[in-house]
């Protein structure tokens, strides 16, 4: 079991990916474009991340170099290109390895297997102690990969989607999360309902113990969207 994160843009491609993968027993977090894969490696710990290139805002190229300027994690490289000087300037760069596109699946859990044991990351089992990419927001701790969630050291009881819900906001603290990213990226729906996104959070905010109308974690800020934020510290 690992920590990925899939930066790919073709949202079928992408789907697809998550699915398979989640599926194969990973953690799995996406984003479609270089800036937001800085910002979520940034931010949250992982063991591997798989790179397309055609991205839409920063070539994939460039944005492998800028990914070695803040971390070591291995980088799988998703490429249509099959040009060897530019696998070779992949490499170069920082790439741990590369696949060409169209593969399979399997073959890229292959790769991604050796990958993971020449650099000796993933492969976490229940009764590790926590990894260094848990989310800690005040007295808030959310585990991506054993997928737990405490708050003041009592465990939440979550249902699958409040979980991806609080976890998708707590790898983002402080920021406004707009509804419709959240519908994407949490719902993996391009439209919806945002009644949807607010049953589900006034379920969790029930089980943080807070209320929309005096709220401790969850912030709603009208018209925008919502962000996870660490409560003031209580006066002396």
């Amino acid at each position: 079991m690992a920590r990925l994160l899939v930066v790919e843009d073709d949202p079928f491609v992408r789907s697809a990916l998550i699915r398979e993968l989640t599926e194969a027993g990973h953690a799995v977090r996406s984003v479609g474009t270089a800036l937001e894969a800085l910002r979520e490696v940034a931010q949250v710990g992982f063991d591997l991340v798989i790179l397309d290139l055609g991205l839409p805002d920063l070539d994939g190229a460039q944005a492998l170099k800028m990914l070695r300027g803040i971390t070591d994690v291995p980088v799988v490289v998703a490429t249509a290109r099959d040009d060897e000087a530019e696998i070779i300037r992949l490499l170069t760069d920082g790439a741990d390895d590369y696949l060409v596109k169209p593969f399979s699946v399997a073959h890229l859990t292959a790769r991604m297997a050796a990958v993971l044991r020449r650099t000796g990351r993933g492969g976490g089992t229940a009764s590790d102690p926590a990894p260094s990419g848990a989310l800690r927001v005040g007295g808030l701790a959310v585990d991506p990969l054993r997928r737990l969630a405490e708050l003041d050291g009592t465990a939440l009881d979550l249902t699958r989607r409040e979980f991806d819900l609080l976890a998708y906001l707590a790898g983002r603290p402080g920021v406004v999360v707009p509804r419709k990213e959240l519908l994407a990226e949490v719902w993996q729906q391009s439209y919806g309902d945002d009644q949807t996104i607010d049953v589900h959070l006034s379920w969790l905010r029930r089980k943080l113990g807070e209320t929309a109308a005096s709220p401790r974690y969850l912030h709603t800020v009208r018209g925008v969207g919502v962000k996870l934020e660490q409560p003031p510290a209580d006066p002396a």
